[in-house]
């Protein structure tokens, strides 16, 4: 997974409007992915996407309360 790296703001300290923003975007890069049924595969390819929005997630991200 991808860490926070210099510069990139954690997924869990986002406010909820943040990341709504962030996965609707997410959305159109994500209709042109091949369809996949791994988790591990799609949390990758959302922790990519992110980081280039300066956002670092992880499958940690994925059980944390918001």
């Amino acid at each position: 997974m991808i860490e926070a790296g210099h510069g990139q703001k954690p997924w869990s300290s986002l406010a909820d409007d943040e990341r709504d923003a962030l996965q609707a975007a997410y959305q159109a890069e994500l209709d042109k992915e091949p369809p996949t049924c791994s988790l591990e595969a799609k949390v990758e390819r959302f922790a990519r996407w992110l980081a280039t929005q300066g956002v670092a997630f992880s499958m940690d991200d994925l059980n944390a309360k918001r």
